[in-house]
């Protein structure tokens, strides 16, 4: 059987999870717009109920919770959705990372285009970016930091809760955090309230694709100046018009409680994996592409010297099934910006493998994999 190891693309789905969805796809099918009726007022509960789920997890409030189709269009709306104009800046001032995803790069471009000033901030070889350099990048202009928590590619961690501490109090800038690979799964530092948007994926936490959230706290008792991308309806605040898929609501607000409810479990589940792969792999002279202990528990980024990664797929077809970069870019084949980044040579960006599992992964030949690997060496 070919075990899936591309969890930081999608999950599976939770089984109760399941449960929750087809419940409100087929039999509890009313739209929670509708007023008039019982079907109606049930569909609009279980809305509201997945919103305080979804708002517990990172201690929010349930109307802080801007319901999308995924941390792509939450990313888009926090960026490109933000009303600068009362920030005084008279050329806005835009800071992030150079290891985003490109749902931030883009949207950060589209503005550069539009005449506002970016600081794209590099990663150390580890992966991670410098708290201090964030901090110093930002000046009395800046209306947006926007930084990733964990890299999609790598597994690093940020370091959001030093970035959020240093920030301002109050007034601007804006902190944007991109939190799609840890929602569920890092609790600590997204229960910053300094952290005034929160992009989040049903779909990287056992839930289904095409459904998500931006996180939109008040600070001061006031929510960030968002305008919407769209018109029409207005569903979530007039920021995200159009009929509320509830099926998949309830799936989000379902993966949002057996996350915390089972955190701890998943992660020993997750660092056992981590813990085989490291001992079968390791003799191979492997090389960590990212921070080995500042990373999920869930993600290995690695390098075999002298195997490019398309051969090592190649022979690990039928074993399992791994990725050589983001799935949301894998149809360039382009090397990764995310590694480039990290100023790591040629040869080890061209031999990156990703392998991420989750708590429902079986048992993984990891003996198997090595001595296919051992064939090129």
């Amino acid at each position: 059987m070919t075990v899936y190891l591309d969890c930081n693309a999608t999950t599976p789905l939770e089984p109760e999870v399941r449960e929750a969805v087809m419940l409100y796809l087929s039999e509890e099918y009313g739209n929670a717009g509708s007023r008039t009726h019982e079907m109606g007022a049930r569909a609009k509960k279980a809305v509201e109920n997945a919103r305080r789920s979804v708002a517990a997890v990172v201690d929010a409030s349930a109307d802080e919770v801007i319901f999308t189709s995924g941390a792509t269009e939450s990313n888009n709306l926090a960026i490109l959705g933000l009303n600068a104009d009362g920030s005084g800046a008279e050329t806005p001032h835009i800071v992030t990372t150079a290891i985003e995803h490109k749902a931030v790069l883009e949207p950060v471009d589209a503005l550069k285009a539009k005449g506002y000033e970016v600081t794209v901030i590099a990663p150390g070889p580890d992966g991670q970016v410098s708290p201090e350099k964030v901090l110093n990048a930002v000046r009395d202009e800046t209306v947006l930091v926007s930084v990733m928590h964990a890299n999609n590619e790598t597994g690093v961690l940020q370091p959001i809760e030093e970035i959020a501490a240093g920030l301002p109090s109050a007034g601007w800038p804006i902190l944007h955090v991109d939190a799609a690979q840890t929602f569920g799964k890092e609790l600590t530092a997204l229960r910053s309230k300094r952290i005034d948007l929160m992009s989040i994926s049903g779909h990287k936490l056992y839930a289904p694709k095409g459904i998500g959230a931006l996180i939109a706290r008040k600070r001061d008792g006031k929510r960030s100046p968002l305008r919407p991308l769209t018109y029409g309806g207005g569903q979530e605040l007039g920021l995200r018009p159009g009929t509320l898929p509830v099926h998949l609501i309830a799936g989000l607000g379902m993966a949002s409680d057996i996350a915390v409810r089972d955190l701890e479990k998943r992660r020993q589940r997750c660092l056992e994996i981590r813990e085989r792969a490291l001992e079968a792999l390791g003799p191979l002279g492997i090389q960590h592409n990212g921070h080995p202990e500042n990373t999920q528990p869930h993600v290995l980024n690695i390098s075999v010297p002298g195997v490019d990664s398309e051969a090592a797929m190649l022979a690990w077809k039928g074993l399992v099934e791994v990725s050589n970069g983001s799935a949301c870019t894998s149809n360039s084949y382009e090397p990764s910006h995310v590694l480039q980044a990290m100023d790591l040579d040629e040869d080890q960006v061209e031999g990156a493998i990703r392998l991420s599992w989750c708590h429902m992964t079986p048992a993984v030949e990891w003996g198997e994999l090595t001595k296919q690997l051992r064939t090129f060496l």
